[in-house]
């Protein structure tokens, strides 16, 4: 006899996973590994009306649907465990592959959004022609990146929908 098949709320499991990596944390003093992404991943999707791509194989993690702005996203995050920025690097951005922009996620001690930056793959690259090595790898600050990036989302203030004033494909 086969179990019968339980479904889930992809929001509550998000929420578990919050709960558990904030739990992780406190007890152990280190970053439970891979979650903050997820969590990110669906935080912007749900928070900037984004839906998440089949195959994350072609560069990007999700796609603007609807409204103002670039059409494929990257998605990265990091959570602030000290409102400390000093340090925190962005995940490596895909610069061979084909993407419009780049959304970064802060989230707080408690893996909670509070700021959501996006900044065009032209932005990005213009701030890249650095001759060091991590930039040619692209990788970037997450200082660097909030000073070229656009404020699209804020805790207190939610999705700026004034962000993006022209459509970009």
């Amino acid at each position: 006899m086969t179990e019968p098949t339980q479904v889930y709320s992809v929001d509550k499991l998000i929420e578990q996973a919050r709960q558990l990596a904030t739990d992780y944390k406190k007890m152990t003093g280190k970053p439970l590994p891979g979650v903050s992404n997820e969590i990110a991943e669906h935080d912007a999707c749900k928070l900037l009306d984004l839906a998440l791509s089949d195959d994350r194989s072609l560069g990007f993690d999700a796609l603007r649907v609807k409204g103002r702005g670039p059409k494929r996203i990257q998605i990265k995050a990091r959570t602030i465990f000290n409102d400390n920025y000093r340090g925190q690097r962005l995940g490596q951005l895909k610069l061979d592959k084909e993407w419009d922009s780049v959304v970064l996620v802060l989230m707080d001690e408690n893996y909670l959004p509070f700021d959501i930056f996006e900044a065009t793959r032209s932005d990005i690259l213009d701030n890249l022609n650095d001759s060091s090595n991590r930039m040619k790898r692209g990788a970037m600050s997450v200082a660097k990146f909030r000073n070229i990036a656009t404020l699209v989302w804020t805790k207190e203030g939610g999705l700026d929908a004034s962000a993006w004033t022209d459509e970009t494909s």
